[in-house]
């Protein structure tokens, strides 16, 4: 059993050697050797040892970082501006440029008049994402091996990833309609079982107008859809239908009247009156997830720190078990407010 023991520590430490000189290009050989020196070095080779990843943390931090900025490919914030290498502590500033400067057409007159751009430093705290402590005892590692913790820390990551897309959905809405901020109303066909008004192709096109008066550039805009309204296209556009059925696949889900479209299952809810609701609110009757288009060079993304909290069975004599948990930040949202338009929902009791 205590040989049983050394060889599955050995083989962890390998592991996690082998993953540690891939996120930082050093020799996987001399990795696997130091990992096992330190692996001897903080308390010899019992089974404890199967849960290395307390001694090497960073090197599950490491991998924790790749998997969160994988979940971003091939999505609705893939290509936006990425600011993450100027944050700061988790802060991020930005120059908030009030106007753009005018543009003189064939001048003859010199000197040329001067415009002073209003700048402002607007410091911005990125969200703080942590997910819940997972606890695994030694009695599962006697049973299941180093392969545990590989499952925790996806599932995590999945966690985390789910949120970000969550919390940046939300950001991307206004919370009612103002001039520079419409929320649209769906006007389609009546669904029997919600009263929810369909979206139907008239509707984007009005979306699209309400673009267009905002003077958004054509070329960059995204239409995020809920499933419900893409479930309404596809009954109703069999152009949409078939770019569907041919890129889902692909991140996008189509395009039409200018916007790449894709699809997103936690939208924000908006009231029957029209109000943005908190972020993961339950829909009650008469609310619905809305659907939200914007300009991708007028929003910003930005990724912080990103650790992971660990303490040791050792450290828990009562319940003998290990402890695992994460904290990432990350933000994502408009740089302004008059580049983006919702299309929530309409709604009929009867």
């Amino acid at each position: 059993m205590i040989f049983m023991r050394f060889i599955m520590a050995v083989l962890f430490n390998c592991l996690a050697g082998v993953t540690f000189a891939m996120v930082t290009g050093f020799s996987p050989a001399l990795s696997c050797i130091g990992a096992n020196a330190i692996g001897v070095a903080m308390g010899g080779a019992d089974m404890k040892g199967a849960l290395r990843g307390g001694v090497l943390t960073e090197v599950w931090t490491g991998e924790m970082v790749k998997s969160l900025r994988a979940g971003l490919e091939a999505t609705w914030l893939d290509g936006i501006p990425d600011n993450s290498s100027i944050v700061d502590n988790d802060v991020i500033h930005l120059v908030d440029v009030g106007v753009d400067p005018d543009v003189i057409i064939n001048n003859t007159i010199y000197p040329i008049p001067t415009q002073v751009l209003s700048d402002a430093d607007i410091p911005i705290g990125l969200d703080k994402f942590q997910t819940k402590v997972t606890p695994i005892t030694d009695d599962e590692l006697y049973a299941i091996s180093y392969d545990k913790m590989s499952r925790v820390k996806e599932s995590h990551a999945n966690s985390l990833t789910d949120a970000k897309f969550a919390k940046a959905a939300h950001s991307m809405c206004a919370n009612e309609n103002t001039a520079k901020t419409p929320v649209l109303q769906t006007t389609g066909e009546r669904d029997a079982d919600t009263g929810r008004l369909k979206l139907t192709t008239l509707d984007l096109i009005k979306l699209k107008k309400s673009l267009d008066k905002l003077k958004v550039p054509t070329q960059g805009r995204r239409l995020v859809l809920c499933r419900d309204h893409v479930n309404d296209l596809l009954e109703v556009d069999q152009r949409f239908k078939e770019q569907y059925n041919i890129n889902r696949n692909e991140g996008t889900v189509g395009r039409l009247f200018g916007f790449d479209i894709y699809e997103f299952a936690n939208n924000p809810v908006y009231t029957a009156a029209g109000k943005k609701k908190s972020v993961g609110a339950v829909a009650e009757t008469g609310e619905f997830q809305c659907s939200f288009a914007f300009y991708t060079q007028r929003v910003f993304k930005a990724t912080g720190s990103t650790k992971m909290y660990y303490s040791e069975s050792s450290t828990d004599p009562e319940y003998q078990q290990n402890k695992i948990n994460f904290r990432h930040y990350f933000i994502c949202m408009p740089k302004k407010t008059d580049a983006g338009a919702v299309m929530m929902s309409g709604y009929k009791a009867s």
